[in-house]
């Protein structure tokens, strides 16, 4: 890291070594809901994701796809925060769905709430192409050493 923060390598670096930028194979959930990184920064992730084969029943983006796209990125931003020592371990995710997207592309800003020594929060605004809310949601990782012995890629 930069004495001005961390830069683009850097964060990218350390989001690889938790395995969030792994090569794109069918085993990866962000791979098969179709989700891409689009913009990386401390203290701005942001995502898109495809309704396209991400509906429910009814056509509409399926609500347990906004929360992959809201974990995923409260988690890299988490685990890009804690550094490559550390973990980040999801604790508790809330979303509140407040309008339905039926096509196009979604896309997902994750800020940080709070950064501390052993846990990190994240609001994650989910928008449609209109720019128009379609989820909030808020996700806690608790940040632990990283065991002895295991892999940075696990």
């Amino acid at each position: 890291m930069s004495e001005s923060g961390p830069t683009r390598e850097s964060i990218s670096d350390t989001a690889a070594q938790h395995g969030y930028l792994a090569e794109a194979t069918d085993e990866q959930l962000t791979s098969r809901m179709g989700i891409e990184i689009t913009e990386w920064d401390a203290d701005r992730l942001v995502a898109t994701m495809p309704v396209a084969g991400n509906r429910q029943p009814y056509g509409l983006l399926h609500g347990g796809a906004n929360a992959v796209l809201a974990e995923t990125l409260g988690s890299i931003a988490a685990a890009m925060y804690a550094g490559a020592d550390r973990i980040a371990v999801g604790i508790e995710l809330s979303c509140t769905h407040h309008r339905a997207a039926r096509e196009g592309v979604v896309t997902g800003v994750a800020v940080p709430l709070h950064r501390g020594r052993s846990t990190a929060s994240y609001e994650i605004v989910i928008t449609d192409e209109s720019e128009r809310r379609t989820c909030t949601a808020r996700l806690t990782c608790m940040l632990r050493d990283r065991p002895p012995g295991e892999p940075a890629s696990a």
